[in-house]
């Protein structure tokens, strides 16, 4: 298992060493920058309208559209969409599975710190 790397960040096994083998990997889906804002923000189990999540992670409307179908295609999170009178509303909610997937993420964070910490 490997854990998600940026060109410019070494590798796991050069930071960690030998605990490197016990760090399992990061869930990539999540751990890009906008999509872990957004698991993030629906982290509380209420909904979040378009609007809301838009304002508060400061995406554009495509942008935010684009990284919530992803996670709604993996199953993290779902998309209601509705109207209110005549204005079409969007809102998005973690689901079960996301919230574990969130989980094991935070969980593997904290290991990657301790093994850090331990060095």
């Amino acid at each position: 298992m490997s854990v998600v790397e940026t060109p410019s960040a070494p590798a796991l096994e050069a930071i960690a060493g030998e605990a490197a083998g016990q760090i399992p990997a990061l869930d990539a889906l999540i751990h890009e920058r906008a999509r872990l804002a957004i698991i993030t923000a629906l982290a509380s189990g209420e909904p979040r309208t378009h609007t809301e999540l838009r304002d508060l992670l400061q995406l554009t409307d495509g942008n935010l559209s684009v990284h919530a179908r992803k996670l709604e295609e993996a199953g993290y999170l779902t998309c209601t969409k509705e109207f209110a009178g005549r204005t079409p509303r969007t809102s998005y909610k973690l689901t079960a599975a996301g919230r574990r997937a969130f989980d094991r993420y935070l969980s593997h964070l904290e290991h990657l710190v301790t093994a850090l910490r331990r060095r």
